[in-house]
Order: structure tokens, then sequence, then C-alpha cells
């Protein structure tokens, strides 16, 4: 039996610019799209677009393209969307932390923010509308339990990792988003994504300098 191919972390980004452009298709009753056109409107290759989606079957029909409606299931399926993914964030009483709590796109998304976590006392009771009051981070484990988190986004220092990282890796969540600059490794049980704001600010600003060079800027 073939070894199924584990599809790079590029495509399974690509994955979701896929699925926010078909939505926006399916939205306006276009019925098919082409590769070709799917590529050309993201400002990719279609060969690119045609081995992003052969990781997970075949899709489309050589000649015809993608069936809009069934390409948008065969996304939300892969992505694991068809039920809503439980958040909670950590650092909820930071500007950055504030501002994702109060986003109200996640949803849309089927990502729920469900509960809000601190260490700083003169935050923690704080009400924040349509989610409910920031918590003591000590109280961590036992709301994932409760609430059913699957999924914490770290908005935190740097510095407050290491007195952190026990009581987030143990507390039965299965994902973290991590935004500290402070590269966290997944474990077995926990996979973690490190976003650092610098380095895709320094990626823009080379981006930047290829377009002052020259050089078209082309979408990711």
């Amino acid at each position: 039996m073939a070894k199924k191919l584990v599809p790079p972390q590029a495509t399974i980004r690509r994955l979701s610019i896929y699925l926010r452009y078909i939505n926006g298709l399916d939205g306006d009753g276009v019925k098919v799209i082409s590769s070709h056109d799917l590529a050309r409107r993201l400002a990719l290759n279609p060969a690119q677009v045609r081995k992003d989606l052969a990781y997970f079957g075949e899709f489309g029909k050589r000649g015809v393209g993608y069936s809009v409606k069934k390409l948008r299931e065969h996304l939300v399926k892969i992505l694991g969307l068809q039920t809503m993914r439980k958040v909670a964030i950590v650092g909820a009483g930071g500007r950055l932390g504030t501002a994702l709590a109060l986003y109200t796109g996640f949803e849309k998304r089927n990502f729920k923010v469900c509960a809000l976590f601190d260490k700083d006392p003169t935050v923690i009771g704080n009400d924040v509308e349509g989610i409910g009051k920031i918590m003591s981070i000590d109280t961590l484990p036992g709301m994932v339990k409760e609430k059913g988190i699957e999924i914490l986004v770290l908005t935190i220092p740097a510095s407050a990792i290491k007195e952190i990282y026990d009581l987030v890796m143990l507390s039965g969540v299965k994902a973290v988003l991590n935004f500290a600059p402070f590269k966290m490794l997944s474990t077995e049980s926990v996979a973690v994504h490190n976003v650092d704001l610098t380095t895709e600010l320094e990626s823009l600003s080379y981006h930047l300098s290829l377009s002052e060079s020259g050089f078209p800027i082309l979408e990711e």
C-alpha cells in the first residue's frame, strides 16, 4: 500500500486562501472554475493549485474544471471546519489579546472564542462583551475540560512563556497559536503554530524591495 504524502504547511495555508475565494464564487452563483482561472485570480501557478489539491484526491475533471460547490465542501472537510472549534485567549487583557477577543470574524469561519485568561489581577474579572469575564490563568485546565476548548491563542510576552508552558501544554488543549516572540515546539498531543510578527513584516519588506526594483509583488 502506497504511503500517503503529507502536504507541506504552505499547501495548508493555500487551502485556506482557496476556500476564501471559493466562498465568494459560491455566493456569486459561479458553478465551475478551472485550476487556471483559480490560479490566475490568486496570482499563483496552475500547476501549484493542481498539486495542492492532488494531495487530497481528485476533485476536478480534465478540460472541465472544479465544481465550486463540491470543491468548497472538500476544502471545508479537509480543514476540519464542519464543526465549530472552541478557542480561548491567554493574555486577553493585553492590546493584542483584547483586539482578538473583540474580532467578530472568527465565528464566520467556525471558530468561537469562548474563554479569556490572564494573570494580571488588574484585568481578571473584567467583562468582555459577548464572551464573559477574563479569568485567572490558574483556572485554565478546569475550563478547558468544562468548555471543551481545543485551541489556545497566546498573546503574552516571551518572558511569561516559561512560567505557563507546562500549564498550557498539560491543560488538555489540542492546539496552540503562539503570538509570543518565543518559539514553542509541537508535541505528540499538542500542535503548535508560532506567529512571529517581526518575521512577517520582514517578509513584506522583502516584497516591497522587489517592487522597488521593478519586480511584481505576487500573492502567496
